[in-house]
């Protein structure tokens, strides 16, 4: 197309163009406000976070950008800051051990800006843990609602390792030889696998027999028990469980194990471990059988009886699902041991004696010397079973039944040696056999409303345990009356007791939780208990022409009930997960009756009761690695049937009991406090555990010494006492209690110091012929001990302690104090690629007991080992107790001022060859119909 203009119109169209390149020329010429200029530096901040909005510690950030290249971690709050960084924008990566690493993020920020905060950066957890990831500052320990978490991938071990050594890595922990775990002063007792309880419960089995390579984490957990974990309500105290959770790429397997080990003085030890894992999935086999020593010297100076022990043992465990929407859970377990300890104490005992005469109070001490020897066989089987019913996502039923029955047969030989204000010489034996079948069975039903926290709960249990025992004793009692010991009086008994117990307990309860908003609740919990006995024991004289007719006056027939209530409201705070802050309050009513009537005498009972409780705990943590909790709780203890009988009862002639029908029922206050701070930049953990408990109307004995009716004396001979027990409530009876330690980690693990003890103070309250004696127990045990291994071939772990033990009574007005000072070491040496050597001393110094009942031992062992085939089989020699000092005292202290010391000599000192054989391979889990795998925090399978 073609413009054509006249000569008129082309002059205008001229002059436009031109008035419009001067408008632009001046606006062009205009002059503009001056731009400022960018910052040289500026610092940036932000917070790492995890899916529940807690702080992640010791993530690794790093910074990026053409003029930058940073890195730093994030604090106990999850928070970091990179300072003097030249550009405003930049790439920021984020990566933790646990959690996925981000992509590379790339931020355009102001850059006339001095500070920039960033928005929240969230972590995701990963879905499958490598086999070693190290960075420096990440946490190796995390505090969570009733449980303490290990990253086991923080602690190094030897290739082939059980559970039992990476225990003994981590911070708080202390491992026996015997399987037993300890964790911040108090005892774990069971142990599960990945959430559920693995082969019974047996923790020295667990640890003992899994390798450490399968563990991707440890716990220690407050249980609170089965019911506490269907419906979400706690009541009671807590036991301390074990829980391992394996790594995604570890989690199925085959395990086998056998050992086998002879030596000389007929000492042997033999078994096999067998364990299949699949996820959720477990199937267990175990059998042993051993010849053992008792009561080995430890580094607190103390032990148990000596002698030895036979052990046959046997168990099997699987826990499978059934379908969909069956899970079960079977153990079956037989044990047959048989003991034989030998043992001598020596016991000092006070008593306020009153003149009849002239009502004149003076304090006379008894000196006991006592032996003993006794064999001790005894079998269990035990059975028990869980079944779980998935009926739908909102309802879930869960039968357990138990089978339980044991028999005993003991012999048992004892001296007694008594000088003071009882002047008798003692030789007795007792033959005694026992058979206990106990049948039980527990049924659990809970509904989950619409509103998942909204959920009813029915439990029900039902228990019968049956005992009849039967014991023959004969004694010989020799009585002095003077102190030359040439006028005296004798007792022959010959005596055999029947007992036949038996008991029934009903138990039912009814549990409902009502969410008010999403971080409160309301718990009610109603239940109702019954426990009915029925108990007879007959006693015969064995006659040379066979046994006599039941002595009324020694027996003892009773039959009694006791029926308990409770009712508990309690309102909870703080069941989001992402509160840092959680509390519950509540009140508990229990009215109880306990009704009987005792044959034997004639007499029936009836007593009411009715008792408040309330109920407190506290919880509030700061970061996941940062923890303090506060728990309250009270418990009321009915007195038994005995002791409110008021008639007197002479079963036992020496100790004759009259009980007491004003007894009331004793009330504890018990308070426990908890805190725990880990340092994951430092690699330091400390924690302190403190409680306290108070009584009120304690049930006490008061002892009265009383002629012996049985016993004839003239006029100028010494007069033979027995002691009559009676019952009265007192009050006045506490208890405080600490344990603290602080583990501190150096170079990357290497080095590890540890310092931990305990504090106690006893306030107890004893009763001596109507007379108070207030006994204080004072107990400090200190303990100090590096673990340092600075190399794979080198491990060495000394330690010493010292315990510190003072007793002081008001009314004998007297003082009793023991300490032991104790050091010890272990360790062991690799060398030439498949040997070790290992070796343990303790050396015990032990002062307040009397010299000649103790000779501070040194007790020493020491085994080398040769690996075999890959690592998979060992041979080794042991030697124990290489000086033969295996001896030892432990001494307990008395309500009423008296103690007891007990010295145990164990034959310790042997040699044995030992040959084991592990076979094993692991894989990794997989998720179903190709879907991802999902765990619960405990690493159970979903």
């Amino acid at each position: 197309m073609t413009l054509h203009l006249s000569p008129g119109g082309r002059k205008i169209f001229l002059l436009i163009l031109i008035l419009l390149g001067t408008i632009k020329i001046k606006a062009q010429n205009k002059p503009s406000k001056p731009v400022e200029p960018p910052l040289p530096l500026r610092e940036i901040s932000g917070i790492v976070k995890d899916s529940t909005d807690l702080g992640v510690i010791g993530a690794t950030v790093s910074l990026t950008s053409d003029k930058d290249t940073l890195k730093t971690a994030t604090n106990n709050d999850g928070i970091f800051i990179f300072k003097n960084v030249k550009s405003a924008t930049y790439t920021i990566v984020v990566q933790s051990i646990g959690y996925v690493k981000t992509p590379a993020m790339l931020f355009k920020q102001n850059d006339r800006i001095p500070r920039i905060i960033m928005d929240p950066i969230v972590l995701k957890e990963e879905k499958n843990t490598l086999n070693t990831v190290v960075i420096n500052g990440e946490p190796s320990i995390t505090y969570k609602t009733d449980t303490v978490e290990y990253r086991a991938s923080d602690y190094v071990v030897r290739e082939n390792s059980t559970v039992d050594e990476l225990l003994k890595k981590m911070e708080g922990m202390e491992v026996g030889a015997d399987g037993s775990l300890i964790h911040n002063g108090e005892a774990v007792l069971r142990a599960k696998l990945n959430g559920k309880e693995y082969l019974g419960g047996d923790l020295a089995n667990a640890i003992k027999n899994l390798p450490a390579e399968i563990v991707d984490k440890i716990q220690i957990v407050d249980d609170y028990g089965d019911e506490a974990a269907r419906t979400g309500v706690k009541e009671g105290d807590p036991q301390k469980i074990l829980n391992i959770t394996t790594r995604l790429d570890k989690s199925v397997g085959n395990i086998v194990r056998l050992n086998t080990a002879g030596g000389n003085n007929n000492r042997y030890d033999a078994g096999i471990f067998g364990t299949r894992i699949n996820g959720n999935q477990q199937i267990g086999v175990r059998t042993g059988y051993r010849n053992t020593v008792n009561g080995v010297a430890g580094g607190g100076g103390g032990g148990g009886a000596g002698g030895t022990t036979t052990d046959g043992n046997g168990s099997f465990s699987i826990r499978d699902k059934i379908g969909k929407k069956i899970e079960i859970n079977v153990n079956y377990g037989f044990n047959e041991n048989d003991v034989n300890s030998l043992n001598n104490s020596f016991t000092r005992s006070f008593t306020n004696f009153r003149d009849p005469v002239t009502q004149k109070d003076t304090l006379i001490a008894t000196n006991s010397t006592r032996g003993n020897t006794s064999d001790n066989n005894s079998k269990n089987h035990n059975f028990k079973a869980e079944i779980d019913f998935e009926l739908d996502s909102n309802n879930f039923f869960n039968f357990s039944p138990s089978i339980n029955y044991s028999s005993s047969l003991n012999l048992r030989a004892d001296s007694s040696y008594q000088t003071g204000f009882r002047h008798q010489n003692q030789i007795s034996s007792n033959t005694s056999t026992n058979t206990r079948p106990q049948l039980g069975a527990a049924l659990s039903y809970t509904h989950r409303f619409t509103n998942k926290r909204r959920r009813l709960s029915l439990h029900a249990n039902l228990n019968s345990n049956s005992n009849d025992a039967e014991q023959q004793r004969e004694s010989n009692i020799i009585y002095f009356l003077n102190e030359e010991e040439t006028e005296r009086r004798d007792s022959l008994v010959n005596r055999i007791i029947a007992r036949k117990n038996l008991q029934n307990s009903y138990r039912g309860s009814l549990t409902y939780v009502e969410p008010l908003s999403l971080n409160t609740q309301l718990e009610l919990n109603t239940q109702v208990n019954y426990n009915g006995y029925s108990n007879n024991a007959t006693t015969r004289n064995v006659m040379p022409t066979g046994y006599s007719q039941v002595i009324d006056s020694l027996s003892n027939i009773f039959d009694y009930s006791f029926t308990q209530a409770r009712v508990s409201l309690n309102f909870r705070y703080g069941v989001a997960n992402t509160a840092k802050f959680r509390f519950s309050a509540g009140l508990t009513g229990i009215p109880s009756l306990l009704s009987g009537t005792k044959v034997s005498l004639g007499t029936t009972t009836e007593r009411k009761s009715f008792n408040l409780i309330p109920i407190a705990r506290m919880e509030y943590l700061w970061s996941r690695q940062h923890k303090i909790s506060l728990n309250y709780s009270g418990s009321a203890n009915e007195p038994s049937f005995d002791q409110i009988q008021p008639v007197k009862d002479v079963t036992n002639p020496q100790n004759p009991r009259i009980g007491n029908p004003d007894l009331k029922a004793s009330f504890t206050h018990t308070i426990r406090s908890e805190y725990n701070n880990y340092l994951a930049n430092m690699k330091m953990n400390y924690s302190v555990n403190m409680n306290a408990s108070f009584s009120q109307n304690s049930v006490v004995n008061n002892t009265l010494d009383v002629l012996d009716p049985n016993v004839v004396v003239g006029p100028n001979q010494k007069a033979v006492y027995i002691s009559e027990t009676r019952f009265i409530n007192v009050d006045g009876s506490y208890s405080l209690g600490s344990n603290y330690s602080i583990s501190k980690q150096f170079n990357n693990r290497k080095y590890n110091l540890s310092f931990s003890g305990s504090a106690n103070y006893n306030h107890r309250i004893s009763m001596s012929n109507g007379e108070q004696n207030v006994n204080t127990v004072r107990s400090f045990v200190e303990r100090f001990g590096p673990r340092i291994n600075p190399t794979d071939w080198f491990e060495i772990n000394p330690y010493a302690s010292h315990n510190y033990t003072k007793s002081e009574n008001t009314l004998l007005k007297n003082q009793n104090e023991i300490s032991t000072l104790a050091f010890n070491v272990d360790g062991k040496i690799y060398f030439l690629e498949s040997w070790q050597f290992g070796y343990s001393a303790s050396k015990n110094y032990v002062s307040g007991i009397k010299p000649n009942l103790t000779s501070n031992p040194f007790v020493v062992n020491a085994y080398v080992e040769k690996e075999l085939f890959h690592r998979r089989g060992r041979v080794s020699l042991h030697a124990f107790d290489l000086l033969n000092q295996n001896n030892f005292v432990s001494r307990d202290y008395n309500d009423n001022g008296g103690y007891t010391d007990t010295r145990s000599n164990a034959l310790s000192q042997y040699f044995m060859v030992r040959l084991s054989m592990r076979l094993q391979k692991w894989t990794g889990a997989k998720g179903r119909n190709g879907q991802p795998i999902r765990r619960r925090g405990d690493g159970s399978f979903m």
